[in-house]
């Protein structure tokens, strides 16, 4: 009886952005407190699970989620007192039931999720364990490399670059913590280089650089000088990755690059991305092409799937059913996971083991717009994800997530096992 629920209380927060969304806190029988807060992202995938929110314009916009918060306290509280926390599929399933929509829009999927988070929180106290140590079961303990956002662009960063994120991925050195320094190391080196070129330090959502490229081939150009000025070596110690995001770029069967004053083909693209791939240390793209384009994410996955890791957002939104379509039709070789764009716990942990169970890499995201709540740092690890993608090496719900990492690393001293350039391996003997 110490592990069941006793009541649900939600509140509005202040996201990332400035926007409202919503936080959980759980209380069980014995007085612990599992508490959650969910995300929100811009560049959405047409799939994902719908966030409730109020349509009131008098309130935030329209954005406030006063309605989600009436679901967690009224209807999904009633149909949880008195369950066990410890039972996390079993809270899940009854709550995917309740709601009885597939995009889960009646009680909204912020409001679900945030039970969902919440609910695994305390069973994690409930078992006297770290929320990694929850996740991990008995399972092998793994630091993520980081994927660390230092120039925004697309959605995320309006008059920047098209594509919307270059990352600098320190996945050849020693720990994690050295992949957290490398990282903040490279994100001030493109801050000197920018300030003395006079091209602006405001930053972006995720808080990387926002500043006006010519093309968006120079974007990686100066990326590239920012691993080489701090003192990395690009191709060895510190990789590139890239998030497109080109279903923003999409209409008509064609991609616009207006950085490039270009209007590309799919065919097209996957010729830039290669000759892109063969011209710097690229070793992920994410969303290359758009959610819609499955033939072009086909070409793609043939054409340079074997040296880069293409790594599927838009296209999947963490849902087991759109990954096995993917594994079937062999378009892309990794998935993004993000827990709101599904909904539950449950169903990302699913999603999870879908995506292994093909060989695939598995991605842990944040979203655009965060809180401080650190639950996928504890998730990838305690899943050995191998890579989490959160953000650049600066503001405080980016930071929030990278520093509970560290502090993991510090907890498990010399058991702290950094997956490092385990997850690239099998590109990087392909890469010519």
């Amino acid at each position: 009886m110490l592990s069941t629920i006793a009541r649900l209380n939600a509140r509005e927060i202040l996201d990332s952005r400035g926007n409202p969304t919503i936080e959980v806190d759980l209380i069980t029988s014995n007085g612990l407190i599992g508490r959650a807060a969910v995300p929100s992202g811009a560049s959405t995938g047409a799939n994902e699970a719908l966030e409730l929110r109020d349509g009131d314009k008098s309130r935030y916009g329209g954005n406030g989620v006063l309605k989600a918060i009436k679901s967690v306290r009224e209807e999904i509280s009633a149909a949880l007192v008195g369950k066990s926390v410890l039972d996390q599929a079993a809270l899940d399933d009854l709550l995917i039931k309740l709601d009885g929509m597939e995009n889960k829009s009646r009680l909204g999927a912020n409001a679900m999720l945030g039970v969902s988070m919440a609910a695994a929180h305390a069973a994690a106290m409930a078992e006297g364990l770290p929320l990694y140590r929850h996740f991990a079961k008995d399972g092998a303990i793994t630091l993520p490399a980081p994927m660390l956002n230092i120039f925004n662009g697309g959605k995320h960063a309006e008059q920047s670059a098209d594509m919307q994120e270059f990352m600098v991925l320190p996945a050849g050195v020693a720990s994690f913590r050295e992949a957290v320094r490398a990282g903040s190391e490279i994100y001030q080196a493109l801050k000197k280089i920018v300030k003395e070129r006079h091209m602006g330090t405001a930053v972006g959502d995720e808080g990387g650089f926002a500043f006006k490229v010519a093309s968006n081939r120079e974007s990686l150009e100066l990326v590239l000088k920012a691993i080489e000025r701090a003192g990395y070596t690009p191709g060895k110690q510190v990789f590139m990755g890239l998030d497109v995001a080109a279903t923003e770029l999409w209409a008509d069967g064609k991609y616009t690059l207006a950085r490039d004053g270009a209007t590309l083909t799919s065919a097209q693209m996957v010729d830039m991305y290669e000759k892109w791939v063969r011209d710097f240390p690229i070793i992920s793209i994410e969303d290359g092409l758009a959610e819609g384009d499955w033939e072009g994410w086909a070409a793609l996955t043939q054409r340079i799937g074997d040296r880069v890791q293409l790594v599927g957002d838009d296209l999947f939104t963490t849902n087991p059913k759109i990954i096995k379509q993917g594994i079937e039709r062999k378009a892309a070789n990794a998935v993004l996971i993000k827990l709101n764009q599904i909904g539950t716990v449950s169903e990302t942990l699913e999603a999870i083991r879908t995506t292994r169970q093909a060989g695939w890499n598995a991605v842990v995201s944040h979203r655009s717009g965060e809180t401080e709540d650190t639950t996928i740092a504890d998730l990838a690890v305690g899943v050995s994800a191998g890579q989490i993608k959160t953000g650049a090496p600066a503001r405080g719900e980016r930071t929030a997530k990278y520093n509970r990492i560290l502090r993991i690393e510090g907890e498990l001293q010399d058991r702290a096992v950094y997956a490092g350039m385990s997850a690239y391996d099998r590109f990087l003997k392909k890469k010519v």
